[in-house]
């Protein structure tokens, strides 16, 4: 007898062919959407009612649903909107903080065709009446909690949208809003029959998921309803989630990743949702392992936040199998990997108007992802040359743009493809045309083909994966959101005796993206506490700006636009200067002189920003 002896697979073998099979798994997942243009992301949740009926399907410290009561509830506010009158394609804004009802509410109204607006919960004064009339919904339904807010906008509103309170609020008392939640009581949670049910296809509009893009105010995103279904169903096949699986989202429901993919992922395979209103590192592992949650959605920032956390006796005691998210950068990843024994990182990037994504099934560190051989076709993605003096892609002589060699940084493309068998290359757009045509470059290297722009940097190895490097234009990111330069200076300007404002984003040691500085001229003194309650107003939190410079003058181009390379240079550094520079104080909570002993206990990370 002869005894061969087999080839043992190696780690990267092993790694390859689990790769393979995560491929795979979402290919096949992902198949079937285009052949059922009619079976909508509600239309899998009815179904999984009649088959995991009481099963957990979402789950809050308040409230909890289970599939049969989600699609019951789903029901019920899809004939809310039917006896509103609300047509096929009507918006509807929603600002809920995290909970199931949120989800609830989408279903339904997406189930008959109402496009809902997800408002983001910080919003508010200006800023929240602009994201509300650029929708220009017919109802805006708003937790009882965020009435203060919607009256902050509602004067400067436009197109008077009808405004519903959901709850009564911490005082109980009466709104002067009339209450969705009583309203909707009124209606049967029992499947659509026939005659309720509208002609709505999955290349219909479903939701408006808010975006800075890469310049200027928030746009609103459209989101068909074959983007809910592929999003869902291809991180379902990725990651490979069952009815066993629970899901632990602490992101916000009104972004795509927190909203649709963290719950869609694990709703269309039949697992559950433990949502959280918002992220805490204090109760996270607490939350994680009494939550018996074998998968976490996470930003970059969170694990950031949760190393810097103090230890706690149960962060290694779950059950997790799997993080899955994006931001992770490659100093975070191999310490929060091996401090808290995650089993496995599925790092990925995708922007909400995207028309292309990566994914890093292979857990190499620091990477965004790659495109396998096998997936180019459907994934023409290019990374090309780009010229910072002009703030658009290099041409060469014949009009053309340049390629960027290996390990070369270059502004990261997506070829549009209008192809009705495969939707996933088209680029969706904005509600405004205008800004949606400025997110497409003309004759990239062909004459009349069209690329989406992402508007971020990034490089390729020699390996094909993808890093990475920085955004472009007007826009930072900070504490998991992007931030409008033009948003904050608008906000900034509105307060007396401030003559220019340009704002910017400079690099703080220890944190993730880039914290909020803005370059101001006076005219005269300035009160620093009432200009700190005017931000307050008008600004979400991750929006004001944490460093401001006090200047005689802002340099400006020829056709005077605000220049900001020396500045971001130089960023808060007293020395680099003779400007004065204030840092927003958390301890003190007011604006202070930033000398060079506290400019070097934050950069000695001895300062919480």
């Amino acid at each position: 007898m002869v005894l061969i002896e087999t080839e043992r697979p190696t780690p990267a073998s092993t790694g390859k062919t689990t790769a393979l099979r995560d491929w795979v798994r979402a290919l096949e997942a992902t198949a079937p959407i285009a052949a059922n243009p009619l079976r909508l992301f509600p239309c899998v949740i009815e179904e999984l009612a009649q088959t995991r009926g009481d099963a957990p399907a979402l789950i809050s410290a308040g409230e909890s649903l289970t599939y049969r009561a989600l699609a019951a509830r789903a029901n019920a506010f899809a004939r809310w909107a039917l006896d509103q009158g609300l047509a096929k394609g009507d918006t509807v804004g929603l600002m809920m903080a995290n909970r199931p009802e949120y989800m609830a509410i989408w279903l339904g109204l997406s189930r008959v065709g109402v496009v809902v607006a997800l408002i983001n919960t910080n919003l508010r004064g200006p800023s929240l009446a602009y994201c509300i009339d650029i929708v220009a919904p017919k109802h805006v339904i708003a937790a009882a909690e965020f009435s203060e807010q919607l009256r902050s906008a509602a004067a400067p509103i436009a197109g008077g949208a009808k405004i519903w309170s959901h709850g009564s609020g911490s005082g109980g008392g009466s709104s002067e809003f009339d209450r969705i939640d009583r309203a909707v009581e009124r209606f049967s949670g029992a499947p659509l029959t026939p005659a309720e049910r509208r002609a709505v296809t999955i290349a219909d509009r479903a939701l408006l998921i808010y975006t800075s893009g890469t310049t200027g105010l928030p746009k609103a995103v459209n989101v068909s309803h074959h983007r809910l279904l592929q999003w869902s169903f291809w991180f379902a096949g990725l990651i490979d989630t069952g009815p066993d699986d629970r899901m632990y989202d602490c992101l916000p429901m009104y972004h795509s990743v927190g909203g649709v993919v963290a719950t869609g992922a694990v709703l269309v395979r039949g697992g559950s949702v433990l949502i959280r209103d918002k992220f805490s590192a204090q109760h996270f592992w607490d939350d994680v392992v009494d939550g018996d949650c074998t998968l976490v959605q996470y930003i970059g920032e969170l694990a950031r936040y949760l190393l810097n956390a103090p230890k706690n006796a149960r962060e290694r005691a779950h059950r997790l199998r799997l993080c899955c998210g994006n931001g992770l950068r490659a100093d975070v990843w191999e310490k929060f990997q091996q401090r808290f024994a995650i089993p496995r990182i599925l790092e990925f990037y995708a922007a909400t108007e995207g028309n292309f994504s990566l994914y890093n099934v292979e857990g190499k560190i620091g990477a965004i992802g790659r495109v396998p051989s096998f997936l180019a076709h459907r994934v023409p993605l290019a990374l090309v040359k780009f010229d910072a003096a002009s703030g658009e892609p290099a041409r060469d002589a014949n009009g053309f743009c340049i390629r960027c060699a290996i390990n070369e940084v270059g502004e990261a493309l997506g070829r549009i493809r209008n192809d009705p068998g495969d939707p996933g290359g088209e680029f969706e757009g904005y509600t405004s045309a205008k800004d949606s045509e400025q997110k497409i470059l003309h004759d990239v290297f062909e004459r009349g083909d069209a690329w989406y722009r992402s508007g971020d940097l990034m490089r390729m190895d020699a390996g094909g994966f993808f890093y990475f490097i920085d955004r472009i234009g007007d826009t930072f990111r900070w504490k998991g959101e992007n931030v409008s330069t033009a948003e904050v200076a608008a906000a900034i300007t509105a307060f007396p005796g401030i003559i220019e404002a340009n704002v910017y984003g400079v690099r703080v040691p220890g944190t993730e993206g880039a914290a909020g500085m803005a370059a101001l001229v006076i005219d005269g003194a300035l009160d620093f506490a009432e200009f700190r309650k005017h931000l307050a107003r008008l600004l979400p939190p991750y929006a004001r700006p944490l460093f401001l410079r006090v200047a005689d003058k802002i340099g400006a181009t020829a056709t005077f636009k605000h220049t900001k390379t020396d500045l971001v240079r130089a960023g808060y550094d007293p020395a680099a200067t003779d400007d004065a520079i204030f840092v927003d104080d958390p301890e003190k909570q007011a604006l202070v002189r930033l000398d060079s002993a506290l400019y070097a206990r934050i950069q000695a990370g001895k300062v919480r920003v």
